[in-house]
């Protein structure tokens, strides 16, 4: 249950900060100079979603537990990181390790804190980042095809389209562009991810601005939009100081102090949703009085798959799902009217799970 993303950019573009305010912590030190992050830090932080509430609400739930997000915050990689630059390709191991990579690009002046390439300069900065990951993919799938060459030989049908995988890839690259955009059809789908390339990840923009940006954007982030845009990425305009200075609050202080800024949620809640997107999930519930819990999978995945990420038993000797969809369930109050009024479902192993599915699996073993 639940993924990771890693938080990546140059030095002194903000990662930290997000970081911080993101996971409600200060376990990531901020500091005005390059590489204060010596090590990848990683929070977890609990998914905000006011269906989860609601569902406690109704059934009194003694526990509620939402999914869970990690982000792992990963020292500013600079020109010439994959050739061992600054502190290097030490770092580039995290990153391999997420599910996807937030791109944190610094789009707004500030005198006070410098910038490694001397100037601001958002698009330039994506490129240089991109193209060190590029360097370090193309190298890895190199050594790869120069060692399974002799392999070939002995007829491996499943190393051959390994191979085939790897040389697609390689040549998108040696194109110029990241792994990402890659032609590969479903059955390859598991082999590109095998491969754990670091341009091969869902992308997301973090676009840090000033205060008085934080709600429209300026013009260095539609510039990045613009990018993202073109990329099929996802992009998302944040205030890191504004961040920093809501995870100090309390509820009530949030909703004030982000309404005065024309802001409607926190930075925390668009990077979440943007994040599901990126990596296509949905979410499903279970809920009772001893526990309402949020879950998620792949959109696309059978009941049986979500009945897994429960417990490997009940994706097994899965029977049924017994489902109310999240709007039934609402408008019933509880689950007894809703099987009362012909709301609850039995779906089979063919099911195709929804957002906001509320199930109870039948299962034997």
């Amino acid at each position: 249950m639940g993924f990771n993303i890693g938080i990546v950019g140059l030095p002194n573009v903000g990662k930290s900060t997000l970081f911080n305010a993101l996971t409600q912590t200060q376990s990531a030190e901020s500091a005005n100079y390059p590489f204060c992050t010596i090590e990848p830090n990683t929070g977890r932080v609990g998914v905000p979603d006011e269906r989860l509430n609601k569902l406690a609400e109704l059934n009194n739930s003694q526990k509620v537990i939402a999914n869970q997000l990690e982000f792992v915050d990963i020292a500013g990689l600079v020109k010439g990181a994959s050739k061992g630059e600054g502190l290097g390709n030490q770092f580039l191991a995290n990153i391999r390790e997420t599910d996807a990579i937030a791109h944190v690009l610094r789009c707004f002046e500030n005198s006070d804190i410098t910038h490694v390439e001397g100037s601001i300069d958002p698009i330039r900065d994506a490129e240089i980042i991109e193209t060190e990951l590029m360097i370090v993919d193309m190298e890895n799938l190199e050594k790869r095809i120069s060692n399974m060459e002799k392999r070939l030989k002995g007829g491996d049908k499943a190393l051959a389209k390994e191979f085939d995988v790897i040389k697609k890839a390689l040549a998108t690259l040696n194109s110029g562009q990241p792994a990402r955009n890659t032609d590969i059809c479903e059955e390859e789908q598991k082999i590109f991810k095998s491969l754990c390339l670091l341009t091969g990840k869902p992308l997301l923009y973090v676009c840090n601005v000033e205060e008085e940006s934080a709600s429209s954007g300026n013009s260095l982030s539609k510039l990045v939009q613009e990018k993202a845009k073109a990329e099929n990425a996802q992009c998302v305009i944040i205030s890191a100081g504004i961040e920093e200075e809501v995870a100090q609050l309390d509820d009530e202080e949030k909703v004030e102090f982000l309404s005065e800024l024309g802001l409607q949620e926190t930075g925390l809640k668009r990077v979440i949703k943007a994040g599901f997107k990126l990596l296509n999930r949905i979410t499903f519930f279970t809920a009772g009085p001893q526990e309402a819990r949020a879950w998620d999978v792949k959109q696309g995945s059978t009941a049986p798959n979500g009945a897994g990420v429960i417990h490997g038993d009940f994706e097994r000797g899965f029977i049924c799902a017994e489902t109310i969809s999240y709007d039934d369930y609402i408008v019933c109050g509880s689950e007894t009217k809703a099987k009362e009024l012909g709301k609850m479902r039995q779906e089979g192993k063919t099911y195709i799970i929804k957002d906001g599915d509320i199930f109870h699996f039948r299962f034997n073993v």
